[in-house]
């Protein structure tokens, strides 16, 4: 069984939601699991690069290394 949950909008928010809903001919469940897989895959992005930023034994690849790695 699909879990189900509850989420309070604010009126501009629910508005962009039905008008995205209906213009898409999508339930508004969809949208926002939709908008949710994104923005989590988005987080994740950056939480990995987060993590190298602050990782002192992750080295730098000068341009130069990295024009000739890539050919």
């Amino acid at each position: 069984m699909t879990p189900s949950i509850s989420v309070w909008l604010p009126p501009g928010l629910a508005d962009q939601l039905d008008r995205i809903a209906k213009e898409t001919e999508r339930s508004k469940s969809f949208v926002i699991q939709k908008a949710l897989e994104a923005y989590m895959e988005e987080f994740a992005d950056l939480q990995i690069a987060w993590d190298r930023l602050h990782d002192l034994s992750d080295t730098l690849a000068s341009p130069a290394k990295l024009r000739k790695s890539l050919g």
